[in-house]
């Protein structure tokens, strides 16, 4: 299999990582040069990955190509290269349409859209792809979990809540910023609060078929803390906040809300 990279970021690196610990068979990898540094990184580092001359080259060289460009500039991009029907292409972009993209590419390739995590270089991703397809599922399977979407709304609501990761560090950071507020050191705080989230995320994963709710309840004790503090933030707003956000977040992914960039 040739793959190929247009645009190298981070879940570009991301990916590019855990495929190269995958037992996938993988001729060759091409990434585009504009992120200079980034694609030399990963061409010292891996043998099988190299530096495409342009975006064009990258798609001439692959079988199946990733589309991984900010979203402020896509169209620009994607129009300047010359797709070939015969080829697989997946777009890492957010907030368009497979019709928007089909457009832009202009022959009738196959076209999937996938949003990976950052975890997917350690083999730990849980990627949402659609419409459902036995080459992409391959692929995504050596990353983590692949979840074939065969429902565009479904599709649409799971990869937005992947947007919880910034609220997720965001909450750390507040609560370290209260620990270090009453006199706890910044490197205690710190090390306490990752080992303490550490241990959560250890125990959903060691728990699979219990709810969250289930799981709240058995960390909570009756009467204790951990079920006054609960109780406090969703009275304060807090769960409805997150709510809100995550609804309008699913309003922009599904194009009726822009917000500046």
């Amino acid at each position: 299999m040739r793959l190929g990279f247009v645009g190298t970021g981070t879940i570009s690196s991301a990916v590019i990582a855990g495929l190269m610990q995958s037992d996938l068979k993988i001729e060759q990898i091409t990434v585009s040069p504009r992120n200079s540094e980034t694609a030399a990184k990963l061409a010292e580092r891996y043998s099988r990955v190299s530096i495409g001359r342009d975006n064009q080259d990258v798609v001439d060289t692959s079988q199946v190509v990733f589309l991984a460009v900010r979203s402020q500039v896509a169209e620009a991009i994607i129009k300047e290269i010359r797709f070939r029907p015969e080829q697989h292409i997946v777009s890492f972009i957010p907030v368009f349409s497979i019709e928007t993209i089909s457009e832009w590419i202009g022959v009738p390739a196959k076209l999937t859209r996938a949003v990976p995590l950052p975890f997917v270089a350690q083999g730990m991703g849980a990627t949402a792809f659609y419409p459902s397809d036995e080459t992409i599922s391959a692929v995504f399977a050596e990353l983590g979990t692949a979840v074939a979407v065969t429902d565009l709304q479904e599709y649409e609501v799971l990869t937005t809540s992947g947007a919880l990761m910034g609220t997720y560090f965001g909450i750390l950071e507040n609560a370290e910023l209260w620990l270090t507020g009453n006199g706890v050191p910044s490197a205690q705080a710190h090390a306490y609060l990752r080992q303490l989230f550490a241990g959560l995320a250890h125990a959903t994963s060691s728990s699979p078929h219990s709810s969250f709710s289930e799981l709240r309840t058995e960390f909570s004790t009756k009467g204790g803390l951990n079920e006054q503090l609960f109780a406090d933030f969703q009275k304060a707003g807090g769960t409805t906040a997150l709510t809100n956000a995550l609804t309008v977040a699913l309003e922009r992914m599904q194009g009726r809300v822009k917000r500046e960039q």
